[in-house]
């Protein structure tokens, strides 16, 4: 019945979404300016377009092919490769699924903006794979995960202190580029994607220093971006654990060797759990009591915070920034010309234009940057209520929200290598 479900709404989609073209077309110029070469990928025919969608079909169905059933590492690091090779350097970063939730928050915001069909398939295939088969998109298909995995060297492990707030950071970054795509005011996340430098030849400055920082910390830190930073990352943590198959580190019974939990960059291995005292469950069950009542508290306050600060976020709205600097160099306040008002006075537009199109702009603001500071209240509150909770563990067992199905535990694991060479476990032994 879920299967049905998911082609339905899969179809949906596909129905209602078309190919994207040029949704807003350049203006016109009468004095001799030129536009500045944009060093993105020219549109794709359809022919390619297909091809592209195809070859993501394909490369996840390997991934969870190579990640479950075949339980094989170097499987997936070819297929990390080929995909690093072609969604990254051939196809130059786009169309991407990360990419692509800015493309589809701006078709829900944006009167006149059309979803372009192979977005919403790239940003919804993956999301669906992960329904059944877990986090097999970031295993060897995303080719920003890709370009990390084949920089990590010699991994150390993130103490468990600073991995928690630093795992809330993607949350908030997905938060908020919805946010500014849903009001038209600018695609975040491609603004500042670390790695499409690269694969395009060519970027800013900062934009190469920062991809550069992120590799290179990547050398020690398991793909600091896809655990730290990516929005798509956030959706497919959440989406994972209801995943119909898991990854599983041993097929049969584990012997409690600690291996897996040394071998995995990402922290994704959860140790066996000790009984507790009475007293201390107890304790925590007082204290996911009281955190699930002061939850409506804490998003109520975090959207009045997020109606209070609209003003402030709406200054990242091109439109509104220039207003505020017009209207600072017209009270004397501001010395000099910026680009942007030189263009604007150039253009010969009133004033009280330019006023009343960010007026309207910031009180579109208000209501969406109070979602955002509910949203960010919601990430903490239900991510203490999580600390909280005590799921009793036999064995070790990979966390399906974090893991991403590398399979370096399958290679790591003892039991896995007799059961692979055919040996008898009891040749094996038992950990501490």
């Amino acid at each position: 019945m879920m299967k049905r479900w998911l082609l339905v709404i899969l179809g949906a989609v596909v129905a209602t979404a078309t190919w994207g073209a040029e949704n807003f077309p350049p203006p016109e110029f009468t004095g001799g300016y030129q536009f500045p070469p944009m060093n993105v990928p020219p549109p794709r025919a359809a022919v390619f377009a297909y091809l592209d969608m195809a070859v993501l079909v394909a490369a996840l169905g390997l991934a969870s092919y190579f990640a479950l059933r075949l339980r094989s590492r170097r499987h997936l690091f070819w297929l990390t490769l080929f995909s690093l090779g072609y969604f990254g350097f051939y196809r130059r970063g786009c169309v991407c699924p990360v990419g692509a939730i800015q493309n589809t928050a701006m078709a829900l915001g944006v009167p006149g903006y059309t979803l372009p069909f192979v977005v919403g398939f790239f940003l919804l295939v993956p999301l669906l794979f992960a329904l059944f088969a877990g986090r097999t998109f970031c295993a060897g298909v995303c080719p920003l995960g890709a370009a990390q995995e084949v920089v990590l060297l010699r991994p150390v492990r993130v103490p468990a202190w600073l991995e928690q707030p630093l795992s809330l950071i993607p949350f908030f970054y997905l938060g908020l580029a919805v946010l500014l795509a849903y009001l038209g005011s600018g695609f975040l996340i491609c603004r500042y994607d670390p790695f499409v430098a690269f694969f395009r030849l060519g970027g800013t400055t900062g934009i190469v220093i920062f991809g550069v920082a992120l590799l290179g910390l990547g050398t020690v830190v398991g793909r600091p971006y896809c655990r730290y930073l990516c929005p798509y990352g956030a959706l497919l943590r959440l989406i994972a654990p209801l995943s119909k198959w898991q990854v599983k580190i041993t097929p049969t019974e584990c012997i409690k060797c600690h291996l897996c939990a040394d071998a995995c960059p990402y922290g994704a291995i959860k140790p066996p759990t000790p009984e507790e005292e009475p007293v201390r469950r107890r304790e925590g069950k007082t204290r996911l009591g009281l955190l699930l009542l002061a939850l409506p508290a804490m998003i109520a306050l975090g959207a009045g915070l997020g109606w209070r600060v609209s003003g402030l976020l709406a200054r990242v709205d091109p439109t509104v920034s220039l207003a505020e600097r017009v209207w600072l160099q017209q009270q004397g306040l501001a010395l000099g010309t910026t680009a942007a008002s030189e263009a604007f006075y150039k253009q010969g537009r009133a004033y009280e234009e330019l006023y009343a199109q960010a007026a309207g702009i910031r009180q579109r603001f208000a209501p969406a940057t109070a979602a955002l500071g509910g949203w960010v209240a919601l990430v903490l509150g239900v991510r203490l209520i999580g600390l909280s909770l005590r799921r009793h563990r036999l064995e070790y067992e990979a966390d399906p929200a974090a893991c991403l199905a590398c399979g370096r535990c399958y290679a790591a694991c003892p039991v896995e290598h007799a059961r692979v060479q055919g040996l008898p476990l009891e040749l094996i032994g038992a950990g501490p």
